[in-house]
């Protein structure tokens, strides 16, 4: 397979996928290179609401709607660590850059920050992250587990992730319901 970059990329999962943190999935690929794939599930909601994970951290709440942010499952890779995707920009906390458009904040600086409402407007605050090894992910993508779109910050930071897999979907302009689980190699 071609060398190929899927940086600021979805994968979204084929109808076949059987792992259940993938299933039915978008995630956005943060990183890929010759040592591997790191990327976020961005609409697999858990029943953890922010202000659960304000209160475990000794975190007062001072913004409005602080506290009633979802919280997503990022992936099976440190399930216990907090990643807050979030728009680049001007930013007071300590942020990793993932492009000119978005970055990943792993510190608990952003969180004082939301929770008194100073924080990004928009984020996806993750737990744990998903992770491919070196050519694990270029040889899921030949197995025909995953399709690829760029990704689009619309589809990251909608509030209804009801929308997002079907979103992304429409993005390859393909209807989720003529998504067959079977496909073929050329």
């Amino acid at each position: 397979m071609s060398s190929m970059n899927l940086n600021h990329h979805f994968l979204i999962a084929m109808p076949n996928m059987a792992d259940p943190y993938f299933a039915g999935s978008v995630t956005y690929i943060l990183q890929h290179d010759s040592e591997g794939t790191m990327g976020l599930v961005i609409n697999h909601q858990t029943d953890i609401l922010m202000s659960e994970v304000y209160e475990s951290s000794g975190i007062r709440i001072f913004g409005d709607d602080a506290g009633n942010a979802p919280v997503y499952q990022g992936g099976p890779v440190s399930s216990e660590q907090g990643f807050v995707l979030h728009p680049a920009g001007k930013t007071t906390w300590q942020a990793s850059m993932v492009n000119q458009d978005l970055a990943l904040t792993t510190s608990r600086d952003i969180l004082d920050a939301i929770a008194i409402g100073v924080g990004p407007e928009d984020y996806l605050f993750c737990l744990g992250y998903s992770g491919w090894s070196a050519g694990q992910l270029e040889d899921e993508l030949k197995h025909n587990a995953w399709l690829t779109v760029e990704a689009d910050n619309a589809i990251i930071f909608n509030p209804d992730n009801s929308k997002k897999y079907q979103s992304a979907l429409s993005k390859l302009g393909i209807d989720p319901l003529s998504l067959s689980s079977h496909g073929g190699l050329a």
